[in-house]
């Protein structure tokens, strides 16, 4: 079979296997965000250039290298949306939202696109989930989305990661720094890459961020941001390292830490882990107060986050922890004829209605295909309905993990089942937490929570 193409390189194609644990992580890191008080907003998957050539900066690599932009038939230019704070921002200004009760704490989860080389953990089409804080200069907030973050790696199990901390100041801070950073490296200029020289002139900070080892090297003895803030932004980096403390989250400082996009100003920090090669940051942000003015809002001093659902799995395989399986059937009703499938039918969409996960023969197999088919998916039991058990209104339900059978009346079948399905799952929780025999007296709800 010759294919006539094949997915995008970059790219990559979510497989049911695949999908199931995804979701998972998916919604537990949707419920984590909701506990922090945290709202989810959509918004476009493009937007028009200019958002992202203002809001994420012309002298960032995305902007000058990664983005995907055209034109559209109306001849207006259009990027897909390389990261999500920028369309975040435009939905908080377009729609009002600074007239509501601030802070407004929102999350989202977006497919992004970025033209970049792909590697472990990184793709052209990635999916993010990320918070954005708008309208509080509070380095509590600071805290708070960090805490945020903790919490959804502590919640999988994450070992090892190392939370990062820098403080860039603001740009009054920063205007001395880059007469610094422009000085120094103004002596080295020819030793720097093409892009770094045009970096010089417009923003030096940039080179700090550059993946050249040549740059790297360079900037390893480059001046630092911290000797460089004011005392407004001393004060509130203090202030987000007394709230962390308060909150016990380790941390170190790492004054290299600068970001690859504009729009950040004082508080910026990385999640960093060794487990996934040397592309190790799991999740970064900062704070942003500068970004909804510059989009032509009001003064909203603001901060976020962007984790990597793809980079998430990737690091929670590395360290084999291992995720719940995805929902498998509940039952599966195998037919012996027209009579009996038409009969299978109507059970399986009674038994769905109740919120029970049923599959019933829908191609037309023999009952020694079915079986095996049953087995694939993973089937906690099975029932065979043919013209006798019709005709006797009972069938015999199967518990496929230990092969016992019981004769059920078809009309309560659905009763039954439930009791059956009840007792099942909880002699298999029991035995997950050592508990023999009877455990419908022990208290279950918080573990069953969810």
């Amino acid at each position: 079979m010759a294919l006539i193409t094949k997915a995008i390189k970059g790219t990559q194609d979510i497989l049911p296997a695949e999908s199931g644990r995804r979701r998972l992580v998916e919604n537990s890191i949707f419920e984590i965000a909701e506990n922090f008080g945290f709202r989810e907003i959509r918004t476009p998957v493009f937007e028009h250039t200019e958002l992202f050539q203002r809001g994420v900066g012309d002298t960032t690599d995305v902007v000058q290298k990664e983005m995907y932009t055209f034109d559209d038939k109306g001849g207006r230019s259009i990027t897909l949306r390389p990261e999500g704070t920028a369309g975040v921002v435009r939905a908080f200004l377009e729609h009002g939202l600074f007239n509501e009760t601030l802070p407004q704490k929102l999350f989202y989860h977006v497919n992004c696109y970025r033209y970049e080389k792909p590697q472990a953990g990184r793709w052209r089409e990635f999916d993010q989930f990320g918070v954005e804080v708008l309208g509080t200069a509070s380095p509590a907030a600071d805290a708070e989305i960090i805490s945020l973050a903790n919490e959804i790696f502590a919640f999988f199990g994450v070992k090892g990661l190392k939370l990062q901390l820098n403080s860039i100041g603001c740009p009054e801070c920063r205007k001395k720094y880059s007469e610094a950073l422009k000085e120094y490296f103004t002596a080295k200029k020819d030793e720097l890459c093409e892009t770094c020289r045009g970096r010089l002139d417009r923003n030096p900070m940039r080179i700090l961020d550059c993946k050249s080892p040549v740059c790297s090297a360079i900037a390893a003895d480059a001046p630092v941001m911290l000797d460089y803030l004011c005392d407004e932004c001393r004060e509130h980096f203090e202030g987000v390292k007394k709230y962390l403390d308060a909150v016990n989250i380790e941390y170190t400082i790492n004054p290299k830490i600068v970001r690859g996009l504009d729009y950040y100003t004082k508080t910026v920090f990385e999640f960093v882990s060794d487990s996934i090669g040397a592309q190790g940051t799991v999740c970064g942000g900062g704070r942003y107060d500068g970004l909804v003015e510059t989009l032509g809002g009001p003064h909203t001093p603001s901060l976020g986050f962007g984790l990597g659902i793809g980079r998430l799995l990737l690091l929670l395989e590395s360290q084999n922890i291992e995720l719940p399986e995805d929902a498998k059937c509940n039952i599966y009703i195998a037919p012996m004829g027209e009579r009996a499938s038409l009969a299978a039918a109507k059970l399986a969409a009674d038994l769905r209605a109740s919120g029970i996960s049923a599959q019933t023969d829908i191609s037309g197999r023999s009952l020694k295909a079915q079986m095996k088919y049953a087995d694939k998916t993973g089937a906690q039991y099975t029932a065979v309905l043919g013209d006798n058990e019709l005709d006797a209104g009972e069938v015999t339900l199967k518990n496929m993990s230990d092969g016992s059978t019981s004769q059920v009346k078809l009309e309560n079948f659905e009763d039954a089942f439930m009791s059956a399905l009840i007792k099942h799952e909880t002699d298999a929780l029991g035995q997950q937490l050592g508990i023999d025999g009877d455990i419908s007296s022990v208290d279950l709800s918080g573990l069953l929570k969810g």
